[in-house]
C-alpha cells in the first residue's frame, strides 16, 4: 500500500474541505492525537465515514470484529503491551502474514512495530475504535483467564488465596485464582458493565455481565474451580469464606486502567453453590448533570422548580435499575453548596462527594434509616437525602422533617408517580402528612438509545405506534439501529432516562389529605403539572433517540 496521509485521502474523496483539514491540523498540535481522532472529536466526520473512505479510496478491508472469533493463540503472537499502545488487535495468522485490525491503518509506526515484534508480514484492516478496544479486552482477558484456569486445575485446588491488591493491573506474578478474578473484573470495566454475575450451574460456573441493562454470558469456569473462585471473591469483599449457608455482603476498592472502581459483593446460597453478584461503581466517572440523565423541556423546568424549594420532600420512584440513584446523586451535586449542611443516609454509599456528609447504613449496629434520620435532625442539617424509604417509620420521620424546614430527597419502589402516594399510605403514613410535606414526585425508567453508528430510518407498524399513542404524520421519520460492531449488533448503545414529574399544587394536596385514590387524583392533574411516562417515551421515539419496541419494553416494567 503506497504511503498516503489521511488528510490527503479525505480531501481527495471530498469528505472534508481543505479549510476543515487545516483547522483540524491546528487543533491537533500539541495533543499527540491522530488526525482521524481530532476530526471525529470536532464533529467534522464520523467514524463510519472514516472507515468507508479508507475502504473505498485505499482498498483497506473492513474487519467486523463482532462477527469473528479471534483464536486464543493470537494473544501469544502479539504482546498485549503493543496491542494496547497502538489500539490494534491480531485477528488471524495465514502462513507468515498477520492480519491486523487497526483503528488507524495509516499509522505506519504501529505497523512497523508489530512487524518487528512478530517477525511477520502485516496486512492492515480497519475496525471501529470501540470494537478494537473490546477485542483487546476480550482476547487478552480471556487468554489470561484460560491460562489461570489451566494453572488452577494443575494445582488441584491447593492454591492459597492471596489478599486483594490495590491495583489489579499488576497481576502478572500473582496466584492464578487472583489473575482469573482480576481478568473478569477488568473485562467488566472494559465493557462498561454495571454488574457481574457468577452463577453456579450443575456442571459449570457461568459468568454474565449486565451491559446497557441486559445480561450477556462472557465466560464459563469449570465446576471443580467454582469454590476457589467464589472464595477469592469473598476474600476481596471481606466476607466469611467458611460460611456458605447464609447470604453475605461485602465491598472492595480496586484500580483498573487508571480508574478507581468500587465493588459491592452479594452472595446467595443456591442448590449448586453460592451465587455472587458484583456491582461496579466507577469513582472516576464524573457525576451527571440534569441534561445528561435525560431531562429536557418542561420536565427540566419542573425538576429545577423542585430543587428551588428550601423545604418539603421530593420523591424519586421507579423499579430497580431505573436510574433512581443517578438522579438522586445529580440532585445532591446541584444542591451541594458551601452555605448548606447536606447529609445523606445511604445503603450503600455509591459515590464519595466532597462537601457532603455521607452516612453508611449499618443495621447490625443499629444504624437504620429511621435511627439515622433522628440523629441527623440534631445535626443542624439543611438538606437530607435518604437513600430509600422502606418502612412507615422512616417515611413518617422523613416527611415530618420536610414539614419542619428541611428539604428532603428520597426514593421509593413504585411503578409511577401516582402510585407513590398509595404506597406511602399503605406503609402507614397519614394522608395529611403526605399532603403537607410532599412537593413533587419524579418517576423514571431507563431506555436504550439507538446506536449512532448504525442508525437508519424505517416505517413502524400502526400497532407499534398505537402502543405509545403516536399518530402517524407526514414528514415524521422513525429510526432504529440495524446492528453494527460498535453495539454488538443489538442496534442500541448507551441509555437515557424517561421521566414523568408530578408537581403537587393545593388542589392535589387537598385531595391527598381527603384520602382520594388514584382515579380521583388523576382527575385533578393538568398538563402543566404532569406528563406521563408514555408521553415522555413517545417524545424520545419521535426525536429519534430510541425505538418504539424499546420504549414499550421498558414501560411494561412493573413494580409490586
Amino acid at each position: 500500500m503506497a504511503y498516503m496521509r489521511l488528510g490527503d485521502v479525505l480531501t481527495s474523496a471530498g469528505i472534508i474541505t481543505e479549510k476543515q483539514l487545516q483547522q483540524a491540523l491546528e487543533a491537533q498540535k500539541g495533543t499527540n492525537k491522530r488526525l482521524g481522532t481530532v476530526l471525529i472529536e470536532e464533529g467534522v466526520i464520523n467514524e463510519q465515514q472514516l472507515i468507508e473512505t479508507l475502504e473505498i479510496q485505499l482498498g483497506i478491508d473492513f474487519i467486523d470484529l463482532s462477527k469473528i472469533q479471534i483464536p486464543m493463540e493470537m494473544a501469544h503472537v502479539l504482546p498485549r503491551t503493543i496491542a494496547k499502545r497502538y489500539n490494534v488487535v491480531p485477528v488471524r495468522l495465514v502462513k507468515d502474514e498477520l492480519v491486523l485490525a487497526m483503528v488507524d491503518p495509516l499509522n505506519y509506526v504501529a505497523i512497523e512495530d508489530v512487524r518487528s515484534a512478530t517477525r511477520k508480514r502485516v496486512r492492515a484492516g480497519i475496525a471501529s475504535a470501540a470494537a478494537v478496544s473490546r477485542a483487546i479486552a476480550t482476547l487478552y482477558g480471556s487468554e489470561g483467564a484460560t491460562r489461570a484456569i489451566e494453572e488452577m486445575r494443575g494445582e488441584a485446588g491447593t492454591q492459597e488465596i492471596a489478599v486483594v491488591g490495590e491495583n489489579i493491573d499488576e497481576d502478572v506474578q500473582t496466584a492464578p485464582t487472583v489473575r482469573l478474578v482480576n481478568s473478569i473484573i477488568e473485562r467488566g470495566v472494559a465493557e462498561h458493565a454495571s454488574d457481574i454475575h457468577l452463577e453456579p450451574h450443575a456442571g459449570e460456573l457461568v459468568v454474565r455481565m449486565r451491559i446497557d441493562g441486559m445480561l450477556r454470558s462472557v465466560l464459563t469456569v469449570p465446576k471443580e474451580l467454582q469454590a476457589t473462585v467464589i472464595a477469592r471473591l469473598k476474600v476481596m469483599g471481606g466476607m466469611n469464606v467458611t460460611e456458605r449457608r447464609i447470604p453475605q455482603d461485602g465491598r472492595a476498592s480496586v484500580r483498573v486502567k487508571g480508574n478507581n472502581i468500587d465493588l459491592r459483593f452479594s452472595t446467595l446460597p443456591t442448590i449448586y453453590g453460592e451465587m455472587v453478584a458484583v456491582r461496579l461503581f466507577d469513582k472516576s466517572t464524573q457525576l451527571l448533570t440534569a441534561e445528561a440523565i435525560g431531562l429536557s423541556g418542561s420536565n427540566l423546568d419542573r425538576y429545577n422548580a423542585l430543587l428551588a424549594n428550601s423545604s418539603g420532600m421530593v420523591l424519586i420512584v421507579g423499579p430497580t435499575g431505573s436510574g433512581k440513584s443517578s438522579t438522586m446523586y445529580t440532585m445532591i451535586r446541584t444542591l451541594n453548596e458551601e452555605e448548606v449542611n447536606l447529609v445523606t443516609l445511604e445503603d450503600p454509599v455509591e459515590y464519595d462527594i466532597d462537601g457532603v456528609n455521607q452516612v453508611q447504613i449499618n443495621e447490625k449496629t443499629g444504624m437504620t434509616f429511621a435511627n439515622g434520620l433522628r440523629a441527623i435532625l440534631r445535626q443542624d442539617s439543611d438538606i437530607i437525602a435518604v437513600g430509600e424509604i422502606r418502612d412507615g417509620e422512616t417515611a413518617e420521620i422523613a416527611m415530618r422533617s420536610a414539614m419542619t424546614g428541611h428539604l428532603v430527597l428520597s426514593t421509593v419502589h413504585t411503578g409511577d408517580a401516582i402510585s407513590a402516594i398509595d404506597r406511602l399510605v399503605d406503609i402507614g403514613v397519614p394522608p395529611y402528612i403526605i399532603s403537607e410535606s410532599l412537593n413533587g414526585i419524579i418517576s423514571q425508567r431507563l431506555v436504550r438509545c439507538i446506536c449512532p453508528d448504525c442508525r437508519e430510518a424505517y416505517e413502524p407498524t400502526d400497532a407499534e405506534l398505537a402502543s405509545l399513542n403516536i399518530k402517524r404524520e407526514s414528514g415524521v421519520k422513525f429510526y432504529r439501529g440495524r446492528g453494527c460492531p460498535n453495539c454488538y449488533h443489538t442496534g442500541y448503545r448507551g441509555r437515557t432516562g424517561v421521566f414523568e414529574i408530578l408537581m403537587l399544587d393545593r388542589k392535589l394536596k387537598r385531595a391527598i389529605s381527603e384520602g382520594r385514590h388514584r382515579e380521583g387524583i388523576m382527575e385533578l392533574i393538568s398538563g402543566k403539572q404532569y406528563s406521563s411516562l408514555t408521553e415522555g417515551a413517545a417524545e424520545l421515539v419521535l426525536s429519534g433517540v430510541t425505538t418504539v419496541s424499546e420504549a414499550v419494553r421498558v414501560l411494561n416494567t412493573t413494580v409490586d
